[in-house]
């Protein structure tokens, strides 16, 4: 796949091997198109590494979460692995899988699945008794009647707010990682994903506006995929050279937030220069009636040279 020596590449300039990478298993609905997506997260974001269509409707089995999750294994070989995924991914046999594979995993429940501890009765996961702001840790427990599997850890966790809005629900993560706090830490990584995929539709790319077949699709993907991972790169380096301000507003009255993403500041930023092109003698020419504005125009200059470098 042309994709991977690419996001091998950005990966390995952005993240230092032998240390932990968080994999993000999704599922996503782009009109009659049922999308298995297995992504890296970073700095909040989420990057496409490897997907598929299913063809069918509907949640996808192990066998296909195992048909995305392998090559991405071999892939990111040299890094520490932690797979995460929503109750769509709340299977035993997923879990017991990564396990094998050595990897470390964080895996929402539902809250009907039940439950054992040691030399105790089996119990839904909803009957745990939680509130806003309570965190419980389980250590090896049971996840299912059936004999072959290992016991694995779970967290009950309900958090006050997230986002500054209150959580509806609680958490009930599956994991092998061995305290509350990490994988609390790691789960809630995984909107980074739900960021993504907006950027792909109509947030950004609007690629369900597309009318492509099954095969152009894939190819239309990788393109975003790779204009995606560029707007990125760009933003996060207009940020580093301190030149956000002149693609977009870093910040407003009564906002405590980043108003940009690095990859919104990548796309705008590449707005710009073209605008600049657009305008440029126009711009020059009033110059010559207010000569005190010629030393914003230099830093102007300097910012789209900045800009505008190759990456």
């Amino acid at each position: 796949m042309i994709w991977f020596p690419i996001i091998r590449e950005v990966i390995s300039r952005q993240i230092k091997a032998g240390t932990q990478l968080i994999i993000a298993l999704d599922r996503t609905q782009w009109k009659e198109y049922n999308v298995l997506m297995v992504s890296a997260i970073y700095q909040k974001r989420a990057f496409p590494i490897f997907w598929t269509l299913l063809d069918k409707q509907g949640a996808s089995n192990l066998a296909e979460q195992q048909q995305v999750v392998r090559p991405v294994i071999r892939l990111l070989k040299k890094y520490k692995l932690v797979i995460i995924g929503d109750r769509e991914f709340h299977n035993i046999e997923l879990a017991q899988w990564l396990h094998r594979q050595h990897l470390s995993f964080v895996l929402r429940q539902k809250g009907n699945t039940t439950f054992r501890e040691k030399k105790q009765p089996f119990q839904a996961l909803s009957s745990i008794p939680l509130k806003p702001g309570i965190h419980l840790f389980y250590p090896l427990i049971n996840l299912t009647q059936n004999k072959g599997f290992s016991r694995f850890n779970l967290v009950a966790s309900w958090k006050r707010k997230y986002k500054g809005k209150p959580e509806d629900e609680p958490w009930y993560l599956l994991t092998n990682l061995p305290d509350l706090k990490s994988a609390n830490k790691i789960y809630a990584q995984r909107y980074g994903i739900e960021a993504m995929f907006k950027d792909c539709k109509t947030g950004g790319y609007n690629l369900e506006g597309s009318q492509a077949s099954p095969d152009k699709l894939i190819v239309l993907m990788i393109l975003i995929a790779l204009a995606m991972t560029a707007a990125w790169l760009q933003g996060k380096r207009t940020k580093l050279q301190g030149q956000e301000k002149y693609v977009c507003r870093p910040q407003e009255t009564g906002r405590t937030r980043r108003r940009h993403s690095n990859f919104w500041i990548g796309l705008y930023g590449e707005n710009w220069l073209i605008g600049f092109d657009s305008c440029q003698e126009w711009v020059e020419s009033m110059l010559s009636f207010v000569r005190n504005k010629k030393s914003f125009y230099q830093k102007g200059l300097r910012a789209i040279k900045l800009i505008g470098q190759p990456l």
